[in-house]
């Protein structure tokens, strides 16, 4: 029986952590859930845990979005999964459209299967202009460096196979790490796929990339896209 794991990176959920829990659970109590605590300082570690649902790990140090994602596939890769998901513990993500994703993967379309919001045009809940434009940016910006056109970039909800999770496990970027893992994967022969799927305004909490940051974030995140794609091909063993 192919084995999938959940992975939930959550820094300060409190608000939102332990409604994710329970709607995985709920959509299919087969799938393993693995919380990833990034030094949180409210009671997100806690409330995981009392759901009895998911295991629980505890960064010693706030890592960032890209050092959580990598423990979770460290794990993953350490206890022989199949197939993992990436799933953001804000709840802005839609349990039911994991199966849409990890279709994907699991037929071999695709060893990277990212839920895009902007795949298509749809009336659900949009972000701000200035994040919009960002994304359409980063969306053009790819193309001139791997010919593949990524509508989503900061997209957190993502699945992966057990050759894309293998390499991440040891080639995840750090700090905000989506746009630039899209290059080191297309630069590195992986087959990435877009599907459409919903985003829901966050009920509680805030964004890893505050407003203030945008300039900055814009101008980091280029260039390290940049510098992945001039990068050596990089040789592993699955």
């Amino acid at each position: 029986m192919e084995r999938v794991l959940i992975i939930i990176p959550a820094y300060n959920e409190a608000e939102n952590i332990r409604e994710v829990i329970l709607k995985l659970h709920a959509e299919n109590p087969a799938w393993d859930l693995l919380v990833v605590n990034d030094a949180s300082t409210d009671q997100t570690s806690l409330i995981a845990r009392q759901t009895g649902l998911a295991e629980v790990i505890d960064l010693p140090f706030n890592l960032g979005i890209g050092g959580s994602v990598q423990t979770g596939f460290r794990y993953a890769r350490a206890n022989g999964y199949d197939f993992t998901l990436q799933f953001d513990g804000d709840g802005q993500h839609s349990a039911c459209e994991i199966k849409k994703l990890l279709e994907l993967v699991k037929n071999n379309e695709a060893d990277v299967a990212i839920g895009s919001r902007f795949s298509q045009k749809n009336d659900g809940y949009r972000s701000s202009f200035s994040r919009r434009l960002g994304i359409r940016i980063f969306e053009w910006f790819s193309y001139l460096l791997i010919r593949q056109r990524i509508t989503d970039h900061t997209s957190g909800f993502r699945a992966y196979n057990r050759r894309a999770l293998h390499f991440l496990a040891d080639h995840y970027p750090s700090d905000y790490p989506e746009p630039e893992v899209i290059i080191l994967l297309g630069k590195n022969g992986f087959k990435i796929r877009e599907t459409f799927t919903q985003m829901h305004e966050r009920k509680g909490g805030v964004s890893s990339i505050p407003i203030t940051k945008g300039p900055y974030y814009m101008i980091k995140v280029m260039l390290a896209m940049f510098m992945s794609s001039i990068r050596s091909k990089i040789q592993y063993h699955e």
